[in-house]
């Protein structure tokens, strides 16, 4: 009896070992709360991918979990009003300050876009109605949330669609005197998949020559901009990093596009290019527009080009890979160089990293006014973390940064 019992605690002791420890770097903050909190996402994906294999609830189902655990009321309190509203049959969380200021002075505005790869998210989950909250009484703003639709109930472009739609809508003159807005102190932001989105809707927004009221800024925080090369020296380096590892990410990317398994396993081996896309490679060589020191021993070999039959319908994701909506460093200089100013936070410790790195470096090169911040200790997702039990120091020094940076150039 007590071998058996040894046994089962060493067998309880390496199962919690397996799912707790993660070879994080030193110099990476609160090292073992992050762990922790990774075991929590690490034990999850684990259960998503049993349930979906004995067929019980897919993969995208059982992690909506996380954001049905972070839900919250939106509620106004004396300093914030907050109000759900439907802006062009998109649905949207409308923060602004409780009174006006006594100076009549128009107020600012940031549409912010969630995370959560185009699958999971939602404008309710405490970080971002926290983060929302912030920023109204810091910078006397309107903030307008966005509750896109998901993957993998609508695939790209919904997603782009639905923001677009809203930018345009509140981008009207009556509604923004309704808020009392200034028309030239509006921003586009968000995080991860919501920085795609803000990058994808500011290019579309300046392409349009209808569109009189313009954005004055863009703030893109640990962004996702391209899929055509998914084994960049950052992928490489953090593919097993907590909250966001490779294989996440890709099927955040894959999922976006389709829930054919194929194109999937195509996009983990990197073999998922075909002649469209493969034209574009130019725009995301990472040995061109990363800074030396991001490259390291890394040595760049342009993804190989498959030929595989595909549908000719325009929603193929064979197609999609090449639609600068869907990955906004696709676009050509000449369609950058007129964008809003930018910030963009990067993350060492994520897979993201070099997307955002690239990206800096050609809107620099089109003569487009970028701040870069970037954290040598940072990892993806940490600008969330900001509530009890993950609250983490790094994040509220991102949020601080970031809102520093909207009150100084919005």
């Amino acid at each position: 009896m007590r071998s058996k019992g040894a046994f089962v605690l060493v067998l309880l002791g390496a199962l919690t070992a397996y799912y707790v420890y993660s070879p994080i770097p030193n110099n990476i903050e609160e090292r073992w709360k992050l762990m922790l909190t990774d075991s929590f996402f690490k034990t999850l994906s684990h259960l998503a991918e049993l349930s979906e294999q004995v067929g019980l609830l897919d993969f995208w189902r059982v992690m909506m979990f996380i954001t049905f655990a972070e839900r919250v009321v939106t509620v106004s309190d004396e300093r914030v009003q907050v109000a759900e509203e439907i802006f062009d049959g998109v649905e949207v969380i409308v923060y602004q300050p409780t009174q006006q200021e006594e100076t009549g002075e128009l107020r600012r505005a940031i549409i912010y876009l969630h995370g959560g790869g185009w699958c999971l998210g939602s404008s309710r989950m405490g970080p971002y109605d926290l983060l929302a909250r912030h920023m109204v009484t810091e910078l006397n703003a309107v903030i307008v949330s966005v509750e896109y639709r998901l993957a993998p109930a609508y695939h790209f472009p919904a997603q782009f669609e639905d923001v677009y739609r809203v930018l345009k809508y509140f981008l009207h003159v009556e509604v923004l005197k309704g808020y009392h807005i200034n028309p030239e102190r509006i921003a586009v932001s968000g995080d991860s998949a919501g920085g795609n989105l803000a990058a994808a809707v500011a290019q579309q927004l300046q392409k349009d020559p209808q569109q009189h009221v313009q954005l004055k800024a863009q703030a893109l925080i640990y962004p996702v901009l391209q899929a055509l090369d998914l084994n960049t020296p950052s992928y490489q380096q953090n593919q097993y990093m907590p909250i966001l590892p490779r294989t996440l990410m890709v099927r955040f990317w894959s999922e976006y596009f389709t829930s054919d398994k194929s194109f999937f396993r195509a996009m983990m081996a990197n073999r998922h290019n075909n002649h469209e896309s493969a034209a574009l490679l130019k725009f995301v060589n990472w040995s061109s527009y990363l800074p030396d020191s991001y490259r390291q021993t890394y040595n760049y070999s342009a993804p190989p080009v498959v030929i595989r039959k595909s549908p000719m319908h325009s929603i193929s994701p064979h197609h999609s890979l090449a639609d600068p909506r869907a990955s906004p460093l696709l676009v050509p200089d000449t369609m950058l160089r007129f964008l809003p100013k930018a910030y963009v936070l990067t993350c060492e410790y994520d897979v993201l990293r070099d997307d955002g790195l690239m990206y800096v470096t050609r809107l620099r090169n089109a003569g487009v006014d970028v701040t870069h911040e970037h954290y040598p200790d940072g990892f993806h997702g940490a600008l969330m973390l900001t509530m009890w039990p993950t609250d983490f120091d790094i994040g509220h020094r991102m949020v601080d940064n970031y809102v520093k940076w909207l009150k100084q150039n919005l």
